[in-house]
């Protein structure tokens, strides 16, 4: 009986201690997927706050247009009175110049895609970099793609892209070019940049540097994106430009 007991015993104190560990590995992997949710979350927040703050920018300038566009009308009509024809055509086209260089507004025909993309070329434009853009893309995507994933994607791609442009000592050599169409059925996603400095990478891939904090976690997002929608990403380097292709089933 003894040697009985002592057996149930042995059982007792290892099915315990097989207990106690499948706790400490569920334990640590709650405490580990909190942590992340957490640092999603404060990402996520980061992240909306510093768009709203590019759409308060946004409405700064237009409102400061609007402000300003009594009087270009008021001195256009007094040249208009006096027969300055020619006063008026020299105003005339110093103000079309300065319409263009302030004129930064992309009409895709999707209102959310034209949100993000507007905020980030008014910030761009607010730090001296160059932006050249093209995009194309139905009012109505009707598609499993979701709209606020393709702006996460174009959010996270232009805000290193500026990172990027920052960089570079030489203000003239700062640029951004863009491209968003459908091709063949997909999104597509285009966005090439100037580059200062060597690119930096973990094995195959490239790391933001923006902060120690969110240390290339816009960059992981971009590519969960992708991968969940089971489409075609694709980073370059090569002189002064890097270059991101992006490719989303529709």
């Amino acid at each position: 009986m003894t040697g009985d007991a002592s057996g149930i015993w042995i059982w007792i104190f290892a099915a315990a201690g097989l207990l106690a560990l499948a706790a400490l590995f569920f334990g640590a992997r709650y405490l580990i997927a909190a942590a992340v949710d957490r640092r999603t979350l404060r990402y996520q927040s980061d992240l909306l706050e510093r768009h709203c703050e590019e759409v308060e920018n946004m409405y700064r300038q237009t409102r400061g247009w609007r402000h300003d566009y009594h009087n270009h009308i008021q001195t256009m009509k007094a040249h208009l009175a006096m027969g300055e024809l020619d006063e008026l055509a020299a105003y005339l086209n110093a103000l079309d110049t300065d319409l263009a260089a302030v004129d930064t507004v992309i009409k895709t025909g999707n209102v959310m895609i034209d949100a993000i993309l507007n905020s980030k070329i008014s910030v761009a434009a607010a730090k001296g970099i160059a932006v050249n853009a093209k995009a194309i893309v139905p009012r109505d995507l009707d598609t499993a793609v979701s709209e606020v994933d393709i702006c996460l994607i174009i959010g996270n791609l232009m805000d290193n892209a500026m990172e990027a442009c920052m960089r570079i000592p030489d203000p003239e050599k700062r640029f951004i070019r863009i491209y968003i169409d459908i091709l063949k059925g997909q999104l597509y996603i285009y966005i090439m940049n100037a580059v200062g400095e060597p690119l930096k990478r973990t094995g195959s891939s490239y790391i933001s540097t923006k902060n120690r904090e969110n240390h290339g976690f816009g960059l992981m997002r971009v590519d969960k994106v992708v991968e969940r929608y089971h489409g075609y990403l694709e980073r370059q380097d090569e002189e002064d430009i890097f270059a991101t292709e992006i490719m989303l089933p529709l």
